[in-house]
């Protein structure tokens, strides 16, 4: 990506662009509804209208416009010199992403829980879930019935993958290609207002995964309008580069981030991929996503999965936060002691967990010892010094680390993986001031994996079945059984199968989150999220974390070796506090077998 300053004047602005007609359908105050086009390959625009074609009236520049006596609920097709093209600005699209468009109202549904004004980062304890798979059902009002077990639970956020409507009947969703119209196959607009509506109810932020860095190879419609959208300055691993230097393409962008913030009341978007978002405007996309974003008034917030360890994207493009793949790869390796890879790049043990809880990150500016395309050039990363605890978000699970794997096997699924150990580095996870984040049903060890599938047709699904087996050729976990992606088969073995969460382990493993999420919350030491009172080390194979503010101490301890330890031995720099808060076994005493880990404190 390049980085282009990230202050100054935002670039010169015509008149037309500070009037930012809206593309799409739109109702009108007074009644009857807008239709709007732009597009740089034809005079010859019409609107077809519950089948009937209607000519569109040309406004300069590129626009053409027409005023019906229409309501919600219309059906519309765009013809561009007579060949029927779908709306890439649609609202909904019920017949999916090749069919016609349905007129929306955004303002008809009616809000119960006006006074939520969003959580700040540091009150997050996000819970990431795919609405298909969450539920046997896979919507929207499936998810909203389950929305009292998350409260309970103790997180505090939850964090919808993407939404915007994509090609089939299944799919993770960052193939989109209409960012306006939310996956019909999930619901209809309103009931996912009704799902963010409920869990403001509930205490419940609600986040979307939203994905500006490419659109997906199926129903892609865009470039039918302009090729203009479209780039060959840069190039992501899915095509051309979106030029967002394009006034069009940036206002698509930045009002699809208000749309979702400002009429469907989500809290906040976790930007997939940023290091693909490419600009070389005078002010980079990012930037100007969060000044729009953090002007809605209330709390909306911008986080960033971003591999490059850049802290700038917090400190000058004034993201809230970003997720840091360095802690999980570390926890990965440690669990696993998998060297493949990306893993290959990470030490896993005591002492690397130690160093990346005190650094922030891993690499800040080391070279890169692996393909250098991969992070986009010798060195990778730069000192996080200066960011506070929230603006890492740390995972020990989420939906790439899960879903890229031969089978979508989860880490606690591994044989070499015994529960003590997950539960162990569950319990380091959620003691950190850091921001937490959960894959759905990481909370009870879940049985479902979470395989990678998609539901393309005809060439193009089997070109994604082909690819998914040599995507992962350097991972040795990848050497025998894939999933087909395209199967029924690998979809419905990533729902979760909620009946056995209260059961065995599951149960067990249930509880031990319940309980952390209750200290996170109310514990006086943990519940401070700062960074200047934390200190990690380690002691042969105990992992040390020690965090003191002004109301007391918090000690942590996690044994990731084979042999069993005795904490009141291991010849700490520190006397260790009392008493023991919790056992992530729950064992008395604090020896600790291989995986296990104490959590120690006394109050100021």
């Amino acid at each position: 990506m390049t980085m282009s300053p990230a202050s100054g004047a935002h670039p010169q602005k015509t008149a037309q662009d500070a009037q930012a007609p809206r593309l799409g359908a739109h109702l009108l105050p007074g009644g009857g509804t807008c239709f709007r086009v732009w597009t740089t390959t034809t005079t010859d625009v019409a609107v077809r209208v519950n089948g009937e074609p209607h000519p569109m009236h040309p406004q300069g520049e590129g626009l053409f416009e027409l005023v019906l006596p229409v309501g919600a609920g219309t059906r519309y097709l765009f013809l561009l010199d007579g060949v029927p093209t779908p709306d890439p600005y649609a609202l909904f699209l019920p017949d999916g992403v090749h069919g016609e468009a349905e007129v929306v109202d955004l303002h008809a549904y009616t809000w119960q829980h006006t006074n939520w004004r969003g959580l700040p980062l540091a009150e997050c304890v996000f819970y990431e879930l795919h609405v298909g798979t969450f539920t046997p059902e896979g919507t929207y009002r499936a998810a909203t019935e389950k929305l009292p077990e998350l409260a309970a639970l103790g997180v505090t956020a939850i964090e919808l993958m993407p939404l915007a409507a994509f090609p089939g009947g299944r799919g993770w969703g960052y193939d989109g290609v209409a960012p306006y119209a939310p996956y019909a196959p999930y619901g209809r607009p309103e009931d996912l207002m009704a799902l963010i509506d409920a869990a403001h109810g509930h205490g419940l932020a609600v986040f979307l995964d939203a994905v500006y860095n490419h659109f997906g190879p199926d129903g892609n419609y865009l470039s039918a309008y302009s090729p203009r959208y479209f780039t060959e300055r840069f190039h992501t691993p899915w095509g051309a580069g979106l030029d967002y230097a394009e006034p069009h393409m940036r206002r698509l962008i930045t009002e699809n981030a208000r749309m979702w913030l400002r009429d469907y009341r989500f809290d906040g978007l976790r930007l997939d991929a940023t290091q693909e978002m490419q600009d070389d405007s005078p002010v980079h996309i990012l930037r100007e996503l969060a000044d729009e974003v953090h002007a809605l008034g209330g709390t909306h917030l911008l986080l960033a999965e971003d591999y490059r360890n850049l802290p700038e994207l917090v400190t000058e493009y004034h993201l809230d936060g970003m997720w840091v793949d360095d802690f999980h790869h570390e926890v990965r390796v440690t669990l696993t002691g998998d060297r493949d890879g990306y893993y290959a790049a990470f030490q896993g043990g005591a002492a690397a967990l130690a160093n990346v809880i005190n650094r922030g990150w891993v690499y800040e500016g080391q070279v890169w010892p692996l393909d250098e395309k991969l992070h986009g050039g010798p060195q990778r990363g730069k000192p996080a010094d200066g960011l506070g605890a929230a603006s890492f978000v740390y995972f020990i699970q989420n939906h790439d680390q899960v879903g890229n794997r031969a089978v979508g096997d989860r880490v606690h699924h591994l044989e070499r993986v015994p529960l003590a150990l997950f539960r162990g580095a569950s319990t380091l996870l959620l003691t950190l001031p850091m921001t937490p984040l959960l894959f759905q049903g990481q909370e009870w060890a879940a049985s479902a994996p979470f395989p990678f599938f998609s539901d393309h047709h005809g060439e193009l699904g089997q070109l994604v079945s082909e690819g998914r087996r040599r995507e992962f050729s350097l991972f040795e976990g990848f050497a025998g059984e894939v999933l087909d992606p395209q199967a029924e088969t690998t979809f419905q073995l990533a729902k979760l199968n909620w009946a056995e969460r209260e059961q065995g382990e599951h149960a067990r493993t249930l509880a031990l989150y319940r309980d952390l999420l209750h200290l996170r919350r109310k514990d006086p030491v943990l519940r401070h999220r700062d960074r200047s009172g934390l200190r990690a080390g380690h002691v042969g194979d105990v992992l040390w974390v020690r965090h003191v503010t002004e109301s007391g101490e918090r000690v942590l301890l996690w044994n990731v070796g084979r042999e069993a330890a005795d904490a009141q031995a291991l010849g700490l720099p520190f006397s260790l506090p009392t008493p023991v808060l919790l056992h992530s076994e729950g064992r008395e005493g604090m020896r600790l077998e291989r995986g296990e880990a104490v959590l120690l404190g006394s109050d100021a």
